[in-house]
């Protein structure tokens, strides 16, 4: 199939194919005598994986380290493994967000509480 066809059966644009292309994410495909890129039912499985990664939160780079491992082995037992460790540093780091903003927020309360004091001391003079 063309990259029209392609794109309109994966939900995505050309252009998208290209930059995935560029990034590693899908393999070039063969071109014809006329230049077109040709694609085969094996890049519109990559296509679908690789939405499925990023509804799972990963990044294209994080993508591109672990969809290779989806299509060598059937059992998709590393690559899972793979992306369960990355799915972890992200809550870990969201873990680490969400006590760094509830600190934050500690600190504007008790501020806040400071300056009405001082505010309610002004207005009592």
């Amino acid at each position: 199939m063309r990259i029209g066809e392609l794109a309109q059966k994966a939900g995505v644009t050309p252009r998208t194919i290209r930059y995935y292309e560029n990034l590693g994410l899908l393999h070039p495909s063969e071109r014809e005598g006329s230049g077109f890129r040709y694609y085969t039912e094996a890049e519109l499985l990559r296509l679908q994986k690789i939405d499925c990664l990023k509804a799972l939160g990963l990044t294209l780079e994080e993508i591109a380290s672990v969809i290779d491992l989806y299509f060598e082995d059937p059992t998709e037992l590393k690559a899972k493994q793979k992306v369960l460790t990355i799915l972890q540093a992200h809550l870990q780091e969201t873990d680490d967000k969400i006590s760094a903003l509830a600190q934050f927020r500690s600190e504007l309360l008790f501020n806040i509480t400071k300056i009405q004091k001082c505010i309610e001391q002004i207005n009592s003079q």
